[in-house]
């Protein structure tokens, strides 16, 4: 499923604990600055074999998954 593989990535690359990413989370509510979204994006992007180009957009998690679900 997408929404784990992403949790994975994020737990991976910022250190939060599991509960605390939901669909619903925003990388705000974690934290996250600049350089932790570019290399969550870069996993991202390896993981599923895609591009982002605009991370503008993806502000939450449900994001993050939606985009990735209409770039396959």
């Amino acid at each position: 499923m997408i929404f784990e593989k992403v949790k994975e990535i994020i737990i991976d690359q910022i250190g939060v604990e599991e509960d605390e990413i939901t669909l619903d989370t925003t990388f705000e509510d974690l934290g996250v600055d600049s350089l932790d979204l570019f290399q969550i994006v870069i996993e991202i992007e390896e993981a599923f074999n895609i591009r982002i180009e605009n991370t503008d957009s993806i502000k939450s998690i449900k994001d993050a998954v939606n985009y990735i679900e209409a770039n396959k």
